[in-house]
Parts: C-alpha cells; sequence; structure tokens
C-alpha cells in the first residue's frame, strides 16, 4: 500500500476554496450537517460504506441533529492528503442525497 504524501499549506487552502463548507480543523478538514437523527445514523452509515470502498476512516461525530465529518490520513501520520479532499466530495454527494443541510 502507498501511503499519500501531505499536502502543503498552500495545497490545502487551494482544495478547501474548491469544497465550500469544510475548513480546516488542525492536521484535519471538517464538515458539519443537519437533520434528524436517525437521518443522521443512516448518513453515517452510508458514508461509512463509502469510506470502506475508497479505503479511508473519517471520524464521525453525532449529535442532536448533527452530524460532522473530520478527515484526516491516519497512514500519513494524521496529515491532510488529496485522499481527505476525495472523501470530502464523496461525503458532500451523499449528504446532498439524503437531504442534510450545511450548517
Amino acid at each position: 500500500m502507498t501511503i499519500p504524501e501531505p499536502l502543503t499549506d498552500g495545497q490545502i487552502a487551494e482544495q478547501l476554496a474548491a469544497l465550500p463548507g469544510w475548513e480546516r480543523d488542525g492536521d484535519a478538514i471538517s464538515r458539519t450537517f443537519k437533520h434528524t437523527y436517525h437521518e443522521t445514523v443512516h448518513l453515517a452509515m452510508y458514508v461509512a460504506a463509502k469510506a470502506r470502498e475508497v479505503g479511508h476512516h473519517p471520524d464521525i461525530h453525532i449529535t442532536w441533529q448533527r452530524i460532522r465529518f473530520d478527515i484526516t490520513t491516519h497512514d500519513a501520520g494524521g496529515r491532510i492528503t488529496a485522499k481527505d479532499f476525495e472523501l470530502a466530495r464523496h461525503i458532500d454527494a451523499i449528504a446532498a442525497g439524503h437531504g442534510a443541510e450545511p450548517v
């Protein structure tokens, strides 16, 4: 397995500019959506299935009518890589398909 290269601060900023709603949180990118509690659980399951498919593992935090995704590449020492932005785009599409609203 090839370990992805961490992105530079400039590359991260460029990628974030292309993904509205995602923010840098240290060595991770994150975004929060709102929906009913049970729909956030369903959303987490769909994202987990996609993450498994692409070989990634986001942190998923579910609270009352909120779901937050924190993404970092653990294999790259917990740094941000292109793989994180790929998963973020999948999460945006899955959230939109489930009617989740950005916070």
